[in-house]
This record gives structure tokens, sequence and C-alpha cells, in this order.
């Protein structure tokens, strides 16, 4: 369901920041998320054939989708965009159609389904399940170890992007810069488990079927209607508790987010090449919540004491790899409070970086 913050008088430093304005509303914010960048562009001049992006209506997918439409048209190339899914919300496929994507309404657990999607020289792997992994953990363990089976075998020797997690990882201590690509994974829970399940499934055939892939462990995106970001500053601005036990994360913009995704198709490899995708700051949940305070004009309410621990990915592999990023961490954070701050549209999917357990 999707739900709008209440409305707050911003305080003067909101008003009188030196920052990029936020975008207006989401029409705009849309743009931005899906705005290519040159180096991207120039990847699409390089980058023979079509692109399937599977598991394409979720919280990133159609504006990952439409940016690789508008970096490939940039570019002079006639190859297609195509976006695979259930399709539950015809929203999400009313807007791919808008912007020159083809969609394919598929259940990927149906293996002649999959057998039957068209022949592509390059695969995003989106599809999966995080939320109530809890409550039905095989649908979970089926989506994320099951469909890689059927769509490695479908694709060999496609280039693969396959999305992952830093949820594979197990905590590092606060005052580290995190996991690295190397470290061994320590996956706590049902859908951290999965989630490794997913990269060993891809893993195995990108060595049998000579498949290029690159594994893509994210976290955490944010993109104004959802994301840890957003999470802490609504409780501020709602004068809930913010709990920060769970006391550090990182975070990244998610237009960033869908740029190196794509990119990273140029980087598949055999065995797979692996990097972590978030912002370079370990950033303190506490401090967080004092920050959006002072631009809302209210005092947080801050509970708990912080953990020695949090799951945090060192990014340095991705920022060697693709540059900076194109949105400050800072600038984010204004960016939330300014949408807040005005009313705008939420997603009602709050991340649950908070837990422990790994039970979503």
């Amino acid at each position: 369901m999707n739900t709008m913050t209440d409305i707050s008088e911003p305080s003067e430093e909101l008003k009188t920041s030196s920052f990029p304005p936020a975008p207006s509303g989401e029409v705009e914010l849309e743009e931005r998320l899906s705005r290519p960048l040159p180096a991207t562009v120039d990847m699409f001049r390089r980058l023979p054939g079509d692109v399937l992006i599977l598991g394409a209506s979720g919280k990133m997918g159609p504006s990952l989708a439409r940016m690789a439409r508008r970096a490939m048209d940039a570019a002079g190339s006639k190859g297609r965009i195509l976006a695979a899914a259930r399709f539950s919300d015809p929203e999400a496929e009313r807007y791919l159609h808008e912007h020159g994507i083809e969609t394919l309404r598929v259940d990927l657990l149906e293996r002649a389904a999959v057998n039957a999607l068209p022949d592509v020289e390059n695969i995003v792997f989106m599809a999966g399940q995080k939320f109530g992994t809890a409550g039905r953990p095989e649908q979970a363990w089926a989506m994320n170890t099951v469909v890689p089976a059927y769509v490695a075998e479908r694709y060999a020797g496609a280039r693969q992007v396959v999305f992952s997690t830093g949820c594979v990882y197990a905590n590092q201590p606060a005052t580290s810069p995190g996991s690295v690509e190397t470290d061994p994974l320590e996956p706590v829970g049902d859908y951290a488990n999965s989630c490794v399940g997913r990269e060993r499934v891809f893993t195995h055939f990108s060595q049998r079927l000579n498949s290029p892939v690159a594994v893509y462990r994210l976290n955490y995106a944010v993109d104004l209607r959802y994301g840890v970001l957003v999470d802490i500053a609504q409780k501020v601005l709602a004068g809930q508790p913010v709990d920060a036990t769970m006391g550090y994360a990182n975070v990244i913009w998610q237009g960033d987010a869908n740029d190196r995704a794509l990119r990273c198709l140029e980087h598949a490899a055999v065995p797979p090449f692996v990097v972590n995708v978030t912002g370079p700051e370990t950033l303190s949940v506490r401090d967080l919540a004092h920050r959006f305070g002072a631009l809302f004009g209210k005092e947080p309410v801050v509970t708990g004491t912080e953990a020695p621990d949090a799951l945090l990915s060192d990014a340095r592999r991705s920022v060697d790899l693709f540059g900076p990023l194109s949105v400050s961490t800072d600038t984010l954070i204004h960016w939330v409070a300014e949408w807040l701050v005005n009313g705008r549209r939420i997603l009602n999917k709050p991340t649950q970086f908070e837990r422990f357990d790994g039970r979503y």
C-alpha cells in the first residue's frame, strides 16, 4: 500500500541548503533514477545484443530497464530491452511500455515458461524473494535457487549480471571498512542463505556452461520513496523512536546502483566476477537521526545502544571500476528530507535493515 508522510515545516537549514534541489515529484524522480551516465552510453556502443531483465517489476527494475533503454538509444544501438516478470502490478508494465521496453509476462518458477523466453545476449537477473521468507522459507528457496538453475541453463553462454546482497556476509566491526568480495560468506537466516545458494548455482553453471557472470552484491539502495534513509527519516518526522542497536549502515542512490548494475555486463567473467555496490561511508544510525532532526526542526527519539558490529560492505572495488557516485550521501540525506517535508508519496516497504536475526 502506498502512503504519504506527515507534512512538517522545514528547518532553516533545509530551506537554505546549498545542495542540488531534490526531484520535484515522481516524474522527475523517475527521470533522474533512469538517467544514464556517459560511461554507460559508451558501454552500449561496445556491447552487442539485446538485454533481458528478469524480475523487472520490483522497486529497481523499471528504472533500471528505462536507463538501459535510454543508454542504448543514446549509443545508437538497435538492441532491444525486454523486461520479464509476472507483473501482478499492471502499473509497472504500463510504465515500461511507455518508455519503449518490451514486456514478457512469465512465472519464472515454470521451467517451460523460462525455456520459451526469447534468445538474448545479455541477462540482468533481479528475480528473488526477501520479505515473507520467515513465513514461507520454501518459497524463498525456490525463487532464489531453483529459478537461477532454470535461467542459467536456458541462457548458457550469455552475459549475466546476477543481483545479490551484502547479507551474504557476516556482520563486521563498526570500526572496519566492511566486508570485501573475497571474505568468506557467513549468512544468517533463510533469506541470506538462499542468496548464497543463488550465487553458488550461477557460479556452477558459469563454469559448466562457460557463461560469463557478474555477481552484484548490493546494499542498500535509496530512491526517496523507500530505503534506509527514508525509514529513519520517517520515524524522526513522526516523533517515533529510532532503534540504534543496529547502529551502522551503507547506502547508495538507486540511480547509481542502476548504473553500476548495467556496467557490470562488461565485467561478467568465468569464473564469476564479484563486486560490492554501496556508498563509501559507514553511516551512524544515531547521527542520521540527529541530522534529520536538525533538517526537520525536531528532536529525534533514539533508543538502544549500538552493537559493536553491523552489516557493512567495502565498495572500493566498484569505485575503482566505475568511479565516484554521481549523488553524494550528504545530497541524498537532504533529498530525502525535502521529499518527506513536502509530503510526497512513499512506498510502504521498509528495508528492515535493523534486523540481526535474518528473519524477513
